[in-house]
């Protein structure tokens, strides 16, 4: 079944992932197409995604999904808060009817090493080394969770070092919970779940 996980996080969130078998015909049957997007896999990916927010939300309203300027979709009138994520053959998306929410899902890669440095300071790599190595899988964790604050955040410009701190990670039965201050505009300290799902690093904040 591509419905892969799915959680309820609380009385009025829940999260879950797709894994994208279908083709986009299937898709099609359900979800509009709202925007001109040229290539295969993406169109692909956008348009589970939106599937998603339905199989979590059957009442969501699709038809009503506006882009904003930074590229984050939302609900003009916010009857529902969401995040959609995509990385492969898999969609992952969040979605509150209070709750103001971000969602990441990253597939693990040997890249994520030469860029380390665009988004983690000295401090977080050696957070990383004490937690569990500072490797791939747990590079790949800070990434998605920092990019699920950013989509948490949802107005852009956002310095990954500067305005997200990962200041501990702890781990839990499921995975790991990091917490986080956030200080673009004032400080939050924020609370980041993450698990490993399919080889997949699944990150997502409730607020």
């Amino acid at each position: 079944m591509p419905l892969v996980y799915q959680h309820q996080i609380n009385s009025a969130t829940k999260v879950g992932v797709w894994h994208i078998t279908e083709e986009e015909n299937f898709f099609l049957e359900h979800v509009p197409l709202q925007r001109n997007i040229t290539h295969p896999h993406k169109r692909l990916q956008h348009l589970a995604g939106r599937y998603l927010l339905r199989e979590l939300f059957p009442e969501f309203p699709l038809s009503l999904i506006i882009i904003a300027d930074t590229r984050k979709p939302f609900l003009e009138e916010e009857a529902f808060h969401f995040s959609i994520s995509h990385c492969g053959n898999y969609a992952a998306a969040i979605a509150s009817t209070q709750n103001r929410v971000g969602i990441d899902i990253e597939i693990p890669h040997t890249k994520i090493e030469k860029i380390q440095h665009k988004f983690l300071s000295e401090k977080e790599k050696i957070l990383l080394n004490k937690t569990d190595g500072n490797n791939i899988k747990m590079l790949t964790m800070a990434w998605s969770i920092k990019e699920a604050m950013f989509k948490w955040y949802g107005s852009g410009q956002v310095d990954f070092i500067e305005d997200m701190n990962i200041s501990a990670i702890n781990k839990t039965d499921a995975g790991y919970e990091a917490e986080c201050l956030f200080k673009k505009e004032k400080n939050i300290l924020l609370s980041v779940k993450n698990i490993i799902l399919e080889k997949n690093n699944l990150s997502w904040i409730v607020t």
